[in-house]
């Protein structure tokens, strides 16, 4: 039987708005502060518990029942302080809602481990996930070919969500002719998710394609839900100018799934402003290193050699879950130390089976404009590393006065008869007009706009780029 002490407290009309956390616990007369948990009550009680140890110090291993989807559309992520269980909400089955999400933490706080949760709850939920790894696929690297899509660069997630958004249009057509107001999982289409890990970096103020992202993510909030397609983003910050300026967008995700892992105090401030933490300032801060004493060392009194050790990874608070100001924890997902390679704790979790769906085409989603400016340009580079896409288009220069672009020097290296595109990719890479090597995605987005302009002739089906006979 665990010793814990409990205070139930009478509160002002509408609750509590702020406290001090460091001086009701010297008031109980606790040193450790992490050991005092703090809850809002209903109506006008407080609760006020001391235990004899952080209660979320000590988590289990997620295992792949947690992440299996209950009949009510959700997860188990982790446990609230007093064992309660931490869902996460996947899917509405009562009104046919896929969710919009949004997980907001410091850096180390554990975002990318509670993303590979989501994304491991997808793919053995059935679920077609197409994810944004912007930290360039760092973030959740065992995702990789456990998702039907993943992207990593900031171009290649906004032609994600332009394929998010369109399909989403398309199961509106579909179902409006059908007579159907809302979604029926796999019936005929499956739940779809949009997962966008390092947010920040898309939507941040000067991001490049900072306008667009903001409109398309706004788009699948607003109508993406009732036909299965839903929208979840990870980021550093929750300020409005953080998430592309958007009142809609910001709108839009506090009625949805909100994590808050540990803050700083900025964010909290911005969150608050925001209206995205109703009560924020009664929220109990999640330190960096739990359980720590703060007190004056005495002479050769010496600290322990983990004193410094951050501890508090995956402590949250769900803010739009039925307890919002009660603290909880995520279980354990994958391996606690780094791991030389892939995680296999995490794979594991994955399992070997085909992830769901199909990936979206991303070069349907590539306009005239950005075809021209990556084809014209020697740099440019296609879907899987775009430099300035949506820039305007090089003109073309004269041989004698630049160096030729990619068209230029794949005119100049075809022969009559054709010859196949990986003999292609060698025959630039030695034909002396550049110091670096063509990747994939150049030359295919560059093929695309050649023949869009008539410069190349639509392929025959025998595998080879031919030159335009007339």
């Amino acid at each position: 039987m665990i010793d814990v002490r409990e205070y139930v407290l009478r509160t002002p009309p509408g609750g509590v708005k702020r406290y001090d956390h460091e001086a009701l616990c010297d008031l109980l007369e606790v040193a450790d502060y992490s050991r005092v948990i703090f809850e809002q009550g209903v109506g006008r009680e407080a609760i006020v518990r001391v235990y004899p140890s952080n209660p979320l110090m000590n988590m289990r291993e997620m295992c792949l029942d947690d992440l299996l989807m209950d009949a009510r559309g959700r997860i188990r992520l982790g446990t609230y302080y007093d064992g309660s269980p931490l869902r996460f909400r996947l899917f509405d089955p009562k009104t046919g809602n896929a969710q919009r999400g949004a997980v907001f933490g410091t850096t180390g706080a554990g975002k990318s481990r509670l993303a590979q949760a989501i994304l491991v709850a997808c793919k053995r939920s059935g679920i077609v996930v197409h994810l944004a790894d912007l930290k360039s696929g760092q973030s959740v690297p065992e995702a990789a070919g456990q998702v039907a899509t993943r992207v990593t660069t900031q171009y290649e997630t906004i032609l994600m969500l332009r394929g998010l958004v369109d399909e989403a249009e398309r199961r509106m057509r579909d179902y409006a002719a059908r007579g159907r107001s809302g979604f029926v999982k796999d019936d005929p289409d499956p739940l779809m998710y949009g997962i966008i890990d390092e947010a920040n970096r898309l939507l941040e103020k000067h991001a490049p394609f900072r306008d667009e992202a903001a409109m398309l993510i706004k788009e699948l909030g607003r109508t993406g839900r009732s036909v299965g397609v839903g929208i979840i983003i990870l980021a550093q910050a929750g300020h409005l100018e953080e998430l592309g300026g958007s009142d809609t967008l910001r709108a839009m995700l506090k009625e949805g799934e909100v994590v808050l892992l540990r803050w700083s105090s900025g964010m909290m401030q911005q969150l608050v402003s925001d209206g995205l933490v109703s009560r924020g300032e009664a929220l109990q801060p999640i330190p960096k290193v739990v359980g720590r004493v703060q007190r004056i060392r005495r002479y050769n009194d010496v600290a322990t050699d983990d004193d410094e050790d951050a501890n508090s990874q995956g402590m949250l608070y769900h803010l739009t879950g039925p307890r919002p100001m009660s603290m909880a924890r995520t279980f354990v997902v994958g391996s606690v130390a780094p791991t030389a390679g892939f995680d296999p704790l995490i794979l594991d979790l994955y399992g070997s089976e085909i992830p769901p769906g199909e990936a979206i085409d991303l070069m349907a989603y590539v306009t005239d404009k950005e075809l021209k400016a990556l084809a014209d340009s020697d740099d440019g580079e296609g879907p899987s590393s775009p430099a300035h896409p949506a820039g305007p288009a090089a003109e073309t220069p004269e041989p004698s006065a630049a160096p030729k672009s990619t068209a230029q020097r794949i005119l100049a290296i075809l022969p009559p008869e054709g010859m196949t595109a990986p003999d292609l990719m060698a025959a630039l890479d030695a034909d002396g007009h550049s110091t670096r090597p063509v990747r994939r995605g150049t030359l295919n987005t560059t093929l695309s706009a050649m023949r869009k302009d008539g410069r190349l002739p639509r392929p025959d089906g025998t595998g080879l780029v031919r030159p335009n006979p007339s």
